[in-house]
């Protein structure tokens, strides 16, 4: 595998109820159209990601070969093969938000968190993510953690905000 080390195994016996959830699921879509994605959808829904066991099930129960099953979920961005903190901050980095120093707020959560750009602290308590224009662009720079938008965002108000969503 070229030196990638999978740092976080899916155990099936703590998630056989999961599995039985998405055989349901996948049963009872097994002759529609775009069942792939539909099961891949779900799979992601039921396990908040879509590990290497995931696929491999998927790929089982479609009787579709792994390796579509990963290149469709390593290709549509809604899709993720690696988890999710229970919090995630999106960091927009369009032209407004960029202009008005959305890089260092990103930089500094990223001090903040201990973490890059894209990873999960190790706690899975945060995913930290760069994004494309929010739609606030009168309010930057801004930033998202889950559903709360905070805008005109000054670097050193990023522990403060951070330490909300750590109790």
């Amino acid at each position: 595998m070229g030196g990638y080390i999978l740092s976080k195994v899916l155990d099936l016996n703590l998630n056989e109820k999961q599995f039985l959830l998405l055989k349901e699921y996948i049963d009872s879509k097994r002759d529609t159209q775009g069942v792939l994605m539909q099961a891949l959808h779900e799979a992601q829904e039921i396990f908040g990601y879509l590990p290497i066991e995931v696929q491999k099930f998927i790929s089982h129960e479609l009787d579709v070969p792994l390796a579509e099953v990963y290149g469709v979920a390593t290709f549509y961005t809604q899709f993720s093969i690696e988890p999710k903190g229970k919090h995630k901050i999106g960091v927009c980095l369009g032209t407004a938000c960029y202009v008005k120093s959305s890089q260092q707020v990103l930089d500094k959560l990223s001090k903040e968190l201990n973490i890059k750009v894209g990873g999960t602290t190790d706690d899975n308590l945060f995913t930290l993510e760069a994004t494309r224009c929010l739609g606030c662009c009168g309010l930057a720079p801004v930033m998202m953690i889950d559903q709360d938008v905070y805008g005109k965002l000054e670097v050193n108000k990023i522990p403060e905000i951070i330490s909300k969503y750590r109790e």
